[in-house]
């Protein structure tokens, strides 16, 4: 007998609201569709009445967990906009400041994986090394979410030799304990139980559906906004993009895990090679013309995408903002089917999720 099972969009096992209707014969989900729109704030019309400094503290808020990446990425678009070129020391620290973003937000989404699955211990030890990561993004910007790093020409704040030898220091004390967790995460029989071979998407499935970030590349889509399209003098570090085949929720794992990696490798880069110099381009805000931009940008969750049209005042005259999430949740119905109700909250977290992006 086909029974139709709703989960949400207030559901204990996903942090925020969305709304997946399951249709089930038994245990097993035959049909599967997800509904979003739970959280919408009008941010993008709201952005049309605020000018540009105003603006960059709005679109911070999109996201907690990405909040850097928004401001970043629209500042990006502003500055092509008018034709400003940002200092190299700038762009080093905003990279400094991704790369930190990045590390947090894998290791927070590792965590409410292990809680999903009922690994509380793993899930809280994930946590307490992503707490180090917070700590020290605080001593860097004075905040452990919005860090108000980013103005329209470059970095707000400075990095001095204290905290570029605190930096290698939380490398250094990360890698040992990322290694212990690694091991965990890829050898433990319960997670591989519950993520191997559940939540499939095929690597044809994740390009027609037009998957994005570390859940494309866990599906053996090669893309990566930092290698493929640099910005912030991301052609002048060395890092691989991990990308795996097996298209399963432990695909997703494992993909986030290398990642921690490769993020620790750029921040030492950046930290030992900070050039000399200004941060930004002074006091003086610039004026912006008449003109638009679309500035692409390797979030934590995949690519965000701004897309800025300015008339010459000092307002923006449009912002439309496209979020990973807003391009990964149409892959949500074809890696339900198949699956067992019991995987189902696992499997719409398994792509990140931020429905507070995907709504702004």
């Amino acid at each position: 007998m086909s029974y139709t099972i709703p989960i949400g969009p207030y559901h204990p096992a996903l942090e925020e609201p969305v709304h997946a209707r399951l249709v089930t014969e038994g245990e097993l989900i035959t049909d599967a569709e997800v509904f979003v729109g739970y959280n919408h704030r009008g941010i993008e019309k709201i952005a049309q009445e605020r000018n540009f400094i105003q603006t960059t503290v709005l679109v911070e808020r999109v996201c907690g967990i990405c909040s850097h990446s928004h401001a970043m990425t629209y500042c990006i678009a502003l500055e092509n906009i008018a034709g400003l070129e940002v200092p190299r020391r700038g762009s080093y620290i905003r990279a400094i400041i991704e790369e930190l973003e990045r590390i947090h937000s894998h290791m927070l989404w590792l965590g409410i994986a292990c809680h999903i699955i009922g690994h509380d211990s793993l899930f809280m030890q994930t946590w307490n090394y992503r707490e180090k990561v917070m700590d020290a993004l605080e001593h860097l910007t004075g905040n452990r979410v919005n860090y108000a790093m980013n103005i329209v020409g470059g970095a707000r704040r400075d990095i001095n030799d204290e905290q570029r030898a605190m930096l290698i220091k939380l490398c250094d004390d990360l890698e040992p304990e990322m290694n212990h967790l690694r091991d965990l995460l890829i050898g433990d029989k319960t997670v591989a139980m519950r993520t191997k071979g559940v939540g499939i998407l095929t690597t044809e499935q994740a390009i027609d559906l037009g998957a994005v970030g570390p859940h494309a590349r866990a599906s053996g889509v090669n893309i990566d906004v930092r290698r493929d399209a640099p910005y912030n003098c991301y052609d002048e570090f060395e890092f691989d993009v991990p990308v795996l085949d097996s298209c399963d929720v432990y695909a997703r794992v494992v993909v986030r895990v290398l990642e921690i990696y490769e993020s620790m490798k750029i921040i030492r880069q950046a930290v030992e090679q900070l050039p000399e110099g200004p941060i930004n381009l002074g006091n003086k805000f610039p004026r912006i013309p008449a003109g638009e931009f679309l500035a692409r940008h390797e979030a934590p969750r995949g690519q965000l995408t701004y897309k800025v049209v300015t008339d010459g005042g000092q307002n923006n005259y449009r912002l439309s903002i496209h979020v990973p999430t807003f391009r990964n949740a149409p892959t949500i119905p074809t890696m339900l089917k198949g699956n067992s109700v019991a995987d189902a909250g696992l499997i719409v977290a398994c792509i990140d999720p931020c429905f507070s992006c995907l709504d702004r």
